[in-house]
């Protein structure tokens, strides 16, 4: 029986350009799911750079290792991605696994095993048959077609109920190019660095250390203001490849990211990560509601975004959040417990445009009826200012159902 979708998902999906330089084909190799797609291949043209940010997990996953070490080399011609398995907690099988499929990428793809990156999401702690998918990766390249954006986000999905999308196009030194992504993921979302699994591509000259200088400074407000469960995954991959095919009609060559001309690029790069992070949390397992948790009048940034995890990833408040209960007393539990600067007579919170707490307690003005017709929303947004400072952070997460614990309770069988 098919999984619903969750109620939180996009009305529609954005139509997916052609990268020119990126190439897509999608197999089913019988993984673990029967009678879907879970194996994607992108090819890149010569020359192609790449950027990358991984999770910081101590248990990270085998194809996380290899990505680490082809990064500094900056140069990507073939990404291989399953679902189904992680290949993490596999010890020297998953590195087996790892090697029998960049010997076989970069055989198809004719290149330097180098120029190979993996992903892999799904359980973990089986070991991975490669073998399913290795001796298809010759002619997965061979028929691979630029026009398999939406092929490739079905093909990467595990508990996810939908694929996800993004796209912009922009102009560098006056030539349009497109920027594209898609990313999976429904839980185990709590990123320390990007999150789940995301490749995004773009037809723009750009080097390898401006790539990831934007890159790493975009995530911080995207991919890792994230979270539905207070999970890190072992697997966090976001990898972002430019092929340069637009310096072909114009578009300069930049390496230097304090460029000016970048500044298009970034706000756009930015904009698609903002996006395919956010269809993430509302696809949470289990989700019906999404949750943007504002902190304000902290110390610091990095202090509201403490303060702001707490309460995105407390039990009590996301499921107060699903029970449609304006429990404020869960969020003041939750900035308390953050172990942050907090003036407690000075907290105040809003449910919305709704203040419900001021000045250490509940507000005088405080509506029962008003604030618990608000909760009934899809999309709630708690705030609150700790009173101390000018420190802010914004964070997205999900209420915590009871189907979260179904959808967990038999992840395996």
């Amino acid at each position: 029986m098919s999984t619903p979708v969750s109620p939180l998902a996009p009305k529609s999906f954005p139509d997916m350009p052609v990268v020119p330089g990126v190439a897509i084909s999608t197999a089913e190799a019988g993984i673990k799911y029967k009678g879907r797609t879970d194996v994607v291949v992108m090819t890149f043209a010569e020359g192609t750079e790449v950027a990358g940010v991984f999770t910081r997990s101590r248990c990270a996953s085998a194809p996380v290792d290899l990505c680490r070490q082809n990064l500094p080399h900056g140069r990507a011609r073939v990404l291989v991605v399953n679902s189904g398995n992680a290949n993490a907690f596999t010890g020297k099988k998953g590195s087996a696994a790892t090697q029998m499929t960049v010997e076989a990428a970069a055989s198809a793809a004719d290149c330097a095993p180098s120029d190979v990156f993996l992903a892999s999401t799904g359980v973990i702690g089986e070991p991975l048959a490669a073998d399913r998918f290795t001796g298809l990766l010759q002619g997965m390249v061979r028929t691979a077609a630029p026009d398999r954006w939406r092929d490739a986000g079905k093909a990467i999905m595990t508990t996810d109920t939908y694929p996800k999308y993004s796209t912009r196009t922009v102009s560098l030194g006056g030539t349009e190019v497109v920027i594209s992504g898609i990313a999976k993921g429904a839980g185990m979302i709590a990123p320390d660095m990007a999150t789940m699994l995301s490749f995004v591509a773009t037809d723009a000259p750009i080097g390898a250390g401006a790539l990831q200088s934007m890159l790493s400074r975009a995530v911080g407000s995207t991919f890792n203001a994230i979270t539905v469960d207070s999970d890190t995954s072992t697997s966090d991959t976001l990898l972002l490849f430019a092929t340069g095919a637009a310096g072909t009609r114009g578009a300069p060559r930049i390496t230097d990211p304090a460029d000016g001309r970048l500044h298009g690029f970034h706000v756009a790069l930015h904009e698609v990560m903002h996006d395919l992070a956010l269809q993430v949390v509302r696809d949470g397992e289990g989700a019906r509601k999404l949750v943007e948790v504002r902190i304000t009048g902290a110390e610091s940034d990095a202090s509201a975004r403490r303060i702001a995890l707490s309460v995105a990833n407390s039990p009590l408040v996301k499921t107060a959040v699903a029970g449609e209960d304006a429990n404020w007393g869960r969020v003041v539990m939750a900035i308390g417990k953050a172990g942050e600067p907090a003036d407690r007579d000075s907290i105040a919170i809003w449910f919305g445009d709704i203040r419900v707490a001021s000045e250490g307690e509940r507000d005088p003005e405080y509506s029962e009826q008003q604030t618990s017709a608000y909760m009934k929303n899809n999309e709630i947004v708690i705030h609150a200012d700790v009173g101390v400072g000018s420190g802010r952070a914004t964070i997205w997460t999900c209420d915590l159902t009871k189907e979260y614990v179904a959808i967990n309770g038999d992840y395996r069988s």
